[in-house]
């Protein structure tokens, strides 16, 4: 059966961030991802997480405020990407976090997808252990974000041509995108080492939108248990109350030995 991991950035907000690890396990989660876990010292992540596994972090996105969203793909920006890569790199190491999501930040044309392979190229020889993730995003919740198509994603992860860079299927990006997220999902799936899961077109608990999610979790067990599948959605109530949806996948696991 799939492992399941929740957005910590999302979910369990009726809780300080800290305490956020220990709801989800009580909940039922294996696992979770942080998108920017940079606010708290690692030491009190360690602490907080008390061994569960950490599923994902994205590196540093900058200022937000002021419309930063990463730097990998922003020409002459490359020092500030490396400085965050390395803080990101540290982080995953030492909370041994299974992906880093390499944010690309806002740019476009050839030359930031030149800047963008190239930093990329970096950050593999440069953090040798670590396993990165490539997503994109629609433009109407990133506007200008420099990757949003997912042919493009893959044909620069095709080109660096190792197995530790992946593609991170979202699906509510993915239905945003390009209407048909089933579709985006049967195109790419060989590329894909992370899942983030949302329902369409409301963004709150995980189903509908044309995609079944019990036959995601069927692909994920036969082509890679090593994939995630996270919860990245707005609750429409209380966290806690809306995780029937979590409750309905791991028991179709069961009842079919997984």
């Amino acid at each position: 059966m799939p492992r399941f991991a929740a957005n910590l950035t999302l979910l369990f907000t009726e809780v300080p961030t800290l305490d956020r690890p220990d709801w989800a396990a009580r909940c039922g989660f294996d696992g979770v991802e942080v998108l920017f876990p940079y606010d708290q010292p690692m030491a009190d992540w360690e602490r907080a997480l008390n061994g569960l596994p950490l599923a994902l972090i994205n590196t540093p996105p900058g200022d937000w405020a002021s419309g930063d969203r990463g730097f990998a793909a922003v020409p002459g920006m490359e020092l500030r990407f490396r400085d965050s890569f390395l803080r990101a790199a540290e982080y995953a190491t030492r909370l041994k976090a299974e992906r880093v999501h390499v944010m690309a930040g806002v740019a476009k044309g050839p030359q930031a997808e030149q800047c963008y392979a190239e930093n990329l190229a970096w950050a593999l020889a440069e953090a040798p252990d670590l396993t990165l993730t490539l997503e994109p995003l629609n433009p109407d919740d990133m506007p200008g974000y420099f990757l949003n198509d997912y042919d493009q994603a893959a044909r620069i992860i095709d080109d660096l041509a190792t197995p530790r860079v992946g593609l991170q299927f979202d699906l509510w990006h993915a239905a945003r995108l390009h209407g048909d997220a089933q579709a985006v999902w049967h195109d790419h799936r060989h590329r894909i080492n992370h899942v983030q899961i949302a329902g369409f077109p409301a963004r709150n608990e995980p189903g509908g939108g044309g995609f079944s999610l019990p036959d995601l979790c069927d692909a994920i067990d036969t082509d890679g248990p090593q994939v995630w599948i996270a919860g990245e959605y707005r609750p429409a109530k209380g966290t806690a109350q809306g995780l029937g949806w979590l409750t309905a996948l791991k028991s179709r696991g069961a009842l079919i030995g997984g």
